[in-house]
């Protein structure tokens, strides 16, 4: 069902929801997101921006850790006119969001064989699929108006 909403419209909706459970570090408005960025996000919000991101990933991919997670939202870095190499992104960042959504109950510890890492409680799966029937409704509604056809 997550599927059916484009991923940058929900995490943005989730990001809003997110403002009022978790809060943004004072160094978080300083600090880049990782050794391939010149500079630190231009956005105020970021920091749930990436939250919403991070929930959205660990459901999709838990259980799931760090390491995985700084991988995925890595780059290349621009070494000038050497090549170009890839970065993993700060641990630390990924790291604060996965225990401030934990401590939201939004996510736990988990092992699925031999795998471990972060998954997401019911409450997590409970906000990402009301948000997706909220996006849903909204579009299912706003395709039920009258169209006009063009003469």
């Amino acid at each position: 069902m997550i599927d059916k909403v484009e991923p940058r419209i929900l995490i943005e909706n989730v990001a809003k929801k997110l403002k009022s459970v978790i809060d943004m570090p004072e160094w978080a408005k300083f600090v880049k997101t990782g050794v391939n960025r010149d500079r630190p996000p231009v956005t105020q919000d970021w920091w749930f921006f990436r939250a919403a991101a991070i929930l959205r990933s660990v459901d999709n991919l838990g259980p799931i850790g760090v390491s995985k997670l700084r991988t995925k939202y890595g780059g290349k870095k621009n070494n000038g006119m050497a090549p170009e190499h890839f970065r993993r992104s700060s641990g630390k960042i990924i790291r604060i969001i996965l225990q401030q959504l934990e401590n939201a109950k939004l996510l736990k510890k988990d092992e699925a064989g031999v795998h471990k890492g972060r998954v997401t409680t019911p409450d997590g799966k409970k906000l990402l699929f009301g948000t997706t029937k909220e996006l849903l409704s909204l579009n299912k509604n706003s395709d039920k108006s009258p169209k006009k056809e063009a003469k």
